[in-house]
């Protein structure tokens, strides 16, 4: 006998209150994909209800949690847009879902587990009025380990940096959604770095802007340092980013052995390593 599926839902959207566009402050679509995420969702919700501002919506895309995470979502009904719990193949899919739904002319997605600084919206949208071509926004975030170490990541986009390696942090940027119309949606194959292959797809006609304000603290944690993760980005930087296979290869390499690598032999890979990043940029400078 077959199990029946429901999916659940709820939010503001449902009761026929939608947030506004086309007024003077762009309505900013933000995402979260959750599953069993019950113990930080809450944090997750607050940062952006304590956001200053005013013209944000929240989509919520549950992954058929059993922990309580869905006792939380309905416990803030009157101020999400709109949540949906339901399975999904993964948090690509999960994003892909939000994306038809978002209304915004912004777009973000925030972990269940992450939670937006006081002002981050406020600061992006100070961003994109300082810079109107811009298709991508990024900044920098707090990372936190258990341990209570912390690492802030992001630097600023560019196709040299980027097409060698994930230099933005997803949590900590912010797209519009006119580059969802040109580029299209996540590609679920990649079940790690889907969101660093989707921009790979503009190589370098990426129109973006950065700014080094730290917007977001992020949980660490995740699998997106694994040997899986590695050996997707790989596929990624050739199949779209057009890179070169064999220096993917001594680069993926380079990555695995960074923590068994002792340092005077990581020092003398990294200059090979650089030797042919310098010999590649001559070659791609040649054949244009």
């Amino acid at each position: 006998m077959q199990t029946e599926v429901t999916s659940k839902s709820g939010g503001k959207r449902l009761k026929g209150i939608s947030a506004e566009r086309g007024t003077d402050r762009p309505l900013v679509t933000v995402i979260t994909a959750v599953y069993n995420g019950q113990p930080h969702v809450v944090g997750c919700l607050e940062s952006v209800l304590s956001q200053d501002y005013p013209n944000i919506e929240h989509i919520v895309m549950d992954g058929g949690s059993s922990d309580g995470t869905i006792d939380v979502l309905r416990q803030y009904e009157d101020r999400i847009a709109l949540w949906r719990s339901e399975p999904d193949k993964g948090i690509y899919d999960a994003w892909n879902k939000a994306l038809l739904e978002a209304r915004g002319e912004w777009i973000c997605f925030l972990g269940a587990d992450d939670q937006f600084l006081p002002g981050a919206v406020s600061a992006y949208m100070a961003l994109a009025a300082c810079n109107p071509l811009a298709e991508f926004l990024s900044s920098r975030v707090k990372v936190i380990h258990s341990t209570g170490y912390e690492r802030i990541l992001g630097c600023p986009w560019t196709w040299r940096k980027f097409s060698r390696g994930m230099c933005t942090p997803h949590v900590g940027s912010m797209h519009r959604r006119s580059l969802f119309h040109r580029l299209g949606t996540y590609d679920t194959s990649y079940r790690i770095v889907a969101d660093y292959e989707l921009l790979l797809r503009a190589r370098h006609q990426l129109n973006a802007a950065y700014m080094p304000a730290i917007t977001v603290r992020m949980r660490a944690g995740g699998v997106s340092t694994t040997r899986i993760a590695l050996e997707e980005q790989a596929r990624a930087k050739v199949a779209t980013g057009g890179r070169s296979r064999v220096l993917v290869a001594l680069e993926m390499y380079f990555e695995k052995s960074k923590t068994v690598l002792h340092p005077p032999v990581r020092k003398a890979f990294g200059k090979i390593m650089a030797r042919r990043l310098n010999s590649e940029r001559v070659s791609q400078i040649n054949d244009s």
